[in-house]
């Protein structure tokens, strides 16, 4: 599995203090995959309390993370 971090998921990943196993973690075993927009996936996965949230694009083998964040799992259900 191939993945790449955009710019800006690069400086949000930072702020946010997530590292990039978490992030490779929901990509490769998520709860739950949806349709974003632009054709973007969004992979989920329960952490604790917490529901992480990956938004990616993927091409063959290999993602490139857009954005990942932290939020409550009843938002998103």
């Amino acid at each position: 599995m191939e993945i790449e971090y955009s710019y800006h998921a690069k400086t949000e990943i930072a702020k946010r203090e997530l590292s990039k196993s978490q992030i490779e973690d929901v990509l490769k075993g998520p709860d739950k995959i949806l349709d974003g927009k632009d054709g973007r996936k969004i992979a989920q996965k329960v952490i604790g309390k917490y529901l992480l949230r990956v938004i990616y694009e993927k091409e063959g083998n290999a993602y490139k993370v857009i954005t990942a964040y932290y939020s409550k799992p009843e938002r998103y259900g």
